[in-house]
């Protein structure tokens, strides 16, 4: 029994696998950019940290959802007056008359025009004191609903997305053995990844850890798949060899054992 290698592919096939590759490999580079840019202002200081994914899921414990937003990822629109203000309304009580007073003019001059549910954007509601004063209470990263959101939205996209990167991959001429394992690492790392963000939440710190561990395998698997399948698309020269009545053939077609 014969398989299929890029070998036996169509230049149009391969060509349709190569732009493919390059659109994921694009796409992927946007996630991690976007990733970066949302996540490492978590705790308030340059560069993607564990502290930054420990404080997005689990959440600040000795600061409140409002004081954690507003000292990373809020900080270009604010400034060092507006926060000490919102900070000082916070640790004084929270109370409804100082709201009205000092810490709604901040908001309906500087944060309403996105903290609103007429923009339809995805936001928490600032209008009103019943609205902020929900924020005020401990910070405990995502909410239950929106990591059940973004848990299964990235089981499925990641799960597709490398399954059929892998689907490409399988066609390579590597050893069997190390083809196995480079196809089942993606889903291993996605498992891990996206379970210590639950573990993460509601037990240790150390699950951070394992978050970052799981995004690096899944990393150096994409872009191994990617770049062993466009260098043998193009650049691999297999080498002719008889086969058992004495004629040429390229490649691995004795595969007796291996797809």
């Amino acid at each position: 029994m014969s398989y299929r290698r890029f070998s036996d592919c169509s230049v149009s096939e391969r060509m349709l696998y190569t732009l493919f590759i390059m659109l994921l490999g694009t796409g992927y580079l946007f996630a991690m950019t976007m990733l970066y840019v949302t996540v490492s202002t978590e705790d308030g200081n340059p560069g993607l940290s564990i502290e930054d994914i420990s404080i997005k899921y689990r959440g600040e414990r000795s600061s409140t959802r409002l004081e954690q937003a507003l000292g990373s990822v809020m900080t270009p629109y604010r400034s060092d007056q507006d926060y000490k203000q919102v900070a000082l309304w916070i640790h004084s009580g929270a109370g409804e008359k100082d709201f009205n007073k000092d810490i709604k003019p901040i908001f309906d001059a500087k944060c309403i025009g996105c903290h609103s549910p007429a923009t339809g954007m995805n936001l928490p509601d600032l209008n009103g004191f019943d609205n902020v004063v929900k924020l005020v209470e401990m910070d405990t990263g995502d909410p239950f609903v929106t990591l059940v959101r973004v848990s299964h939205i990235h089981l499925f996209g990641l799960g597709l997305i490398f399954y059929m990167l892998g689907r490409i991959f399988i066609l390579t001429e590597i050893p069997p053995r190390l083809k196995r394992i480079v196809v089942v690492v993606p889903f291993a790392a996605i498992a891990i990844d996206i379970g210590s963000w639950w573990f993460t939440k509601y037990s240790v710190n150390l699950f951070a850890y394992i978050v970052m561990i799981g995004g690096v395998m899944m990393g150096v698997s994409f872009a191994f798949q990617a770049f062993i399948s466009l260098y043998q698309m193009w650049f691999f020269k297999q080498p002719v060899r008889q086969d058992y009545k004495g004629s040429q053939y390229d490649g691995e077609y004795e595969r007796r054992r291996e797809g």
